[in-house]
């Protein structure tokens, strides 16, 4: 029979263990081992059976253990210890409060529709999702006053299995709220605080809001499964990018205004500070603008403000952080439908939806006007924006150019900072016990002096290290493919072949990610014989430990899995490749150090960062990677290996057979000689080498307290100081609107007329003074509103400035009818080819960019 009803029954623990339920209700337990070694000591084979889950393990540990362990002494002072740790991390000055400056923000809100903080919280598809919780993890570790907004899907993603013909198969299991390591938000009287936004012709959508504590850092996630809810709202939170394209605009417009007003909820019923500054991670959140703007130009307490100055007051504090190279990648919606939501009961009344329409507008050359896209808007609803590499910064602004037409690539202002990831998440406990015994400091928040013993170690204990990680993930790998082989319908008694797969002692390549077709699961198979040859090679075999997911709407991806499954079936060679479905974070765990090589090739520039290469560098591991993403900025020639890409190539097929040819050749022509190449003592010493040299060059980039500080000083803070400016009493932002729409009217009246320079004569020398005289226009502007620049430097063949300068000219004469003469020299630098030319852009304090209203004056 089937229950009617679900709820779960939390466990009583006896007093002397109540710091049990206090450490599983912080996420810190999932990368602090101290923590986890205390559950596990409850009961190691329950730990076990519970997937290192401390919530379900108390819910089933039985009455008579807690007692027993109530009443030993050395297990409660071990509890007591883990508690006391606990609460002075929690209490205690970290870099932030050390080190931030006064001007960083108070509090920032950080939005994104995924996180990924702990397989027992499945609430992430990949990699966006894995680097949000990396950044509240680090965050955490930092100091930063940070909350997270999200959603709490109902199923999560979704669990992967694979069909008796290897096709990928998606199962949603029920997630039950009350079985995470979650806890309502209630208000002072005791009934759950709701949030509740208007869609859908005048129809009420509430929700709940879960709060999940990531160390120091709250994390609230959104939940429409509540009874007072049709049922079709009720499962608006049930799949993480799942169903229709109007579900996924329900999905968005809860995170982004109902994130908002779950913010100013938990701000009110707990009294932590309003956030200072707003974090959209990726366009999913970007209707959080509109719901400020909301706030400001129908405020129920303080002034009204036009919509302008409450747009520029809500861009002044906001940041937006695009994650991907590709335009499929960018949700889009038809402009219809955006009309339909907002036009009417609209989610953010008195908002007017011709600005909203006008916000995510493709208004430029080759834009599509018949969508919304949520990626616009997030660059038009932020005054700081930023790629995720250097590579994908540039190629960003290149995708995006089309909102700042007039301005050449290098001044679209979009920033770039390179992810991060959470070492003490990703790094095998054996590693920091390694770096431990030899002088590290234990302390993983502040790993900058980790990386100073790595040559201390004694190369037999960084070897014998690795072969134990590798063991590991062997052992792992054996149990995951026993039971996809038991649930695609073979017997026990056809599996015995598993229990000699894999070897510990055979150089392991890993990779696992998403599998959308320019990740290109199944390049390494271009030449199936040759694959063979080299994981069968008699002396320097390799073997190939392989996952990933496609989304359930991907039939392509889902054929590349299967291609790959087919050949990983083949007697012959399943003993030396593996394909492990169900990939996510416990499979994550042992795969990034148990792995030698971490192999990554993307149809370059389309990988924005990928961190999974970063997170096996973090533990000894080789990169073997095409040169996009971080790995382009990072790879010194020296810390692994960079596939050649045939950049150019028009045929695909073409281009994937030379890259996969180069990727082959590397692995036997290098790869594999320099990991089997060992001295008497069993020690590849060259490996070593490489090795010790990742650790140095990569370590201390790669963390995510690296990004999360780059992103407090380059991001945060500015926008802190920009925010107060025009918030205090929101004249500055009236002023700053107003002006803004002064200039952009006069703009058209802006003109340079004439330029004259002298000094340089017929053989200008290194050291002659360049004079320049620019007779200029301004209409109704005046010198004040512009800077006019002399933009100087190397050209090339065709006359175009290469990594140009620039000088401000001065005004030294002004006539009738708004014409002004500017002044200025330049000194030449550098012999070879020079040319310059003059521009004039707007100037004002407070904006974060020459760029950012869009418009430039040269001369025509």
């Amino acid at each position: 029979m089937r229950a009617i009803r679900r709820f779960t029954v939390r466990p009583v623990l006896p007093e002397a263990l109540a710091s049990l339920g206090v450490l599983a209700g912080n996420l810190r337990w999932s990368w602090h081992p101290p923590t986890q070694d205390v559950f596990e000591a409850v009961d190691p084979a329950l730990w076990e059976s519970t997937g290192r889950d401390p919530v379900r393990l108390l819910g089933a540990v039985e009455a008579r253990r807690l007692e027993e362990l109530a009443g030993d002494g050395a297990f409660v002072e071990r509890l007591e210890a883990a508690r006391r740790d606990l609460d002075t991390y929690l209490a205690g000055d970290h870099w932030y409060q050390r080190r931030s400056g006064a001007d960083a923000p108070r509090s920032v809100a950080y939005f994104s529709p995924e996180y990924g903080i702990t397989a027992v919280l499945p609430q992430y598809s990949g990699g966006l999702g894995i680097l949000a919780g990396d950044h509240l993890k680090a965050a955490s570790d930092l100091g930063v006053p940070l909350v997270g907004v999200g959603l709490l899907y109902r199923h999560g993603y979704f669990k992967q299995s694979l069909s008796q013909e290897g096709w990928q198969q998606e199962t949603y299991p029920v997630l039950d709220p009350d079985e995470l390591p979650l806890s309502l938000l209630h208000e002072a009287d005791g009934s759950r605080a709701m949030v509740r936004i208007t869609i859908d012709n005048d129809a009420e959508l509430a929700a709940r809001i879960w709060v999940a504590q990531v160390g120091r850092v709250p994390l609230l996630l959104l939940d429409t499964d509540v009874e007072e809810n049709p049922d079709h709202f009720r499962a608006v939170t049930d799949r993480l990018y799942g169903g229709t394209t109007e579900h996924r605009l329900r999905q968005e417009l809860l995170l982004g205004v109902g994130g908002v007003r779950a913010l100013r909820a938990y701000s009110r019923i707990t009294g932590a500070p309003d956030p200072e500054v707003f974090h959209t991670n990726e366009g999913h959140a970007g209707f959080l603008g509109l719901e400020r703007i909301r706030e400001l130009s129908v405020a129920e307490k303080g002034p009204k403000l036009d919509f302008d100055t409450a747009l520029e007051v809500s861009r002044a504090s906001t940041v937006f952080t695009t994650h991907t190279p590709v335009p499929a990648g960018i949700d889009r919606f038809p402009r219809e439908l955006v009309e339909q939501y907002f036009g009417g009961a609209s989610p953010v009344p008195g908002v007017p939806v011709d600005r909203i329409l006008a916000l995510g507008a493709e208004d430029y050359d080759g834009g599509d006007r018949g969508v919304f896209n949520m990626a616009v808007m997030g660059f038009r609803l932020a005054q700081r924006a930023n790629g995720v590499s250097q590579l994908h910064g540039h190629v960003s602004r290149e995708m995006f150019n089309g909102l700042w037409p007039a301005f050449d690539e290098a001044e679209v202002p979009i920033g770039s900072i390179t992810n991060g990831v959470h070492a003490p998440t990703w790094v095998g406990r054996e590693v920091f016990e390694l770096a431990s015994g030899h002088g590290a400091d234990a302390d993983h928040t502040d790993a900058d002096a980790f990386w100073g013993v790595v040559d201390k170690v004694p190369g037999q204990e960084v070897w014998a290290t690795k072969r134990k990680l590798r063991e590991r993930l062997v052992v792992d790998a054996r149990k995951r493919l026993a039971r996809s082989w038991a649930k695609r319908g073979s017997a026990p008694a056809e599996l015995s072949w598993i229990d000699s797969a894999l070897d510990p002692d055979v150089l392991t390549i890993g990779f696992a990610r998403r599998v959308p077709s320019y990740k290109r699961l199944t390049l390494m198979l271009s030449d199936p014989e040759r694959l063979k040859r080299m994981l069968l090679h008699p002396e320097r075999p390799i073997q190939l430990i392989i996952a990933g997911k496609a989304h359930p709407a991907d039939e392509g991806g889902k054929r590349l899995i299967q291609e790959m499954v087919r050949f990983a079936d083949d007697p012959e060679v399943r003993h030396r490749i593996a394909f492990l479905p169900n990939y996510d974070i416990a499979m994550a765990l042992p795969l990034y150090p148990g792995c030698d090589v971490w192999l990554n090739n993307p149809l370059r520039p389309y990988e924005a960062c990928g961190t999974s290469g970063m997170k096996a560098a973090l533990n000894g591991g080789l990169n073997l990677s095409i040169l996009d993403g971080w790995w382009d900025e990072w790879y010194d020639g020296s810390n692994g290996w960079a596939i050649p890409s045939a950049d150019g190539v028009e045929d695909p097929d073409r281009r994937d057979d030379l890259e996969a040819t180069a990727l082959y050749d590397l692995i036997e022509n290098e790869v594999a000689p320099r990991f089997y190449d060992v001295g008497p003592d069993g020690v590849p010493a060259r490996w070593l080498e490489m090795v010790r040299h990742t650790l140095k060059s990569l370590g201390p980039k790669v963390l995510a307290t690296r990004m999360v500080r780059d992103y407090v000083r380059q991001l945060y803070t500015p926008a802190a100081v920009t925010g107060r400016s025009l918030n205090s009493d929101y004249t500055g932002a009236a002023d700053l609107a107003a002006w803004k729409k002064r200039v952009r009217g006069g703009w058209p009246e802006v003109r340079v007329e004439h330029v004259e320079s002298s000094g340089v004569g017929d053989a200008p020398e290194i050291g002659t003074v360049l004079s320049v005289r620019a007779f200029v226009s301004l209409g109704a502007l005046s010198p004040e509103d512009v800077d006019v620049q002399l933009v100087h430097g190397v050209i090339d063949s065709e006359d175009q400035l290469v990594n140009a300068a620039t000088e401000s000219l001065a005004v030294s004469e002004t006539y009738q009818g708004g014409r002004h003469r500017f002044d200025g020299t330049v000194s030449l630098a550098r012999s070879g080819a020079f040319g310059y030319t003059v521009r004039v852009i707007p100037k004002n304090a407070l904006l974060a960019s020459p760029a950012e209203l869009g418009v430039i004056a040269l001369p025509s």
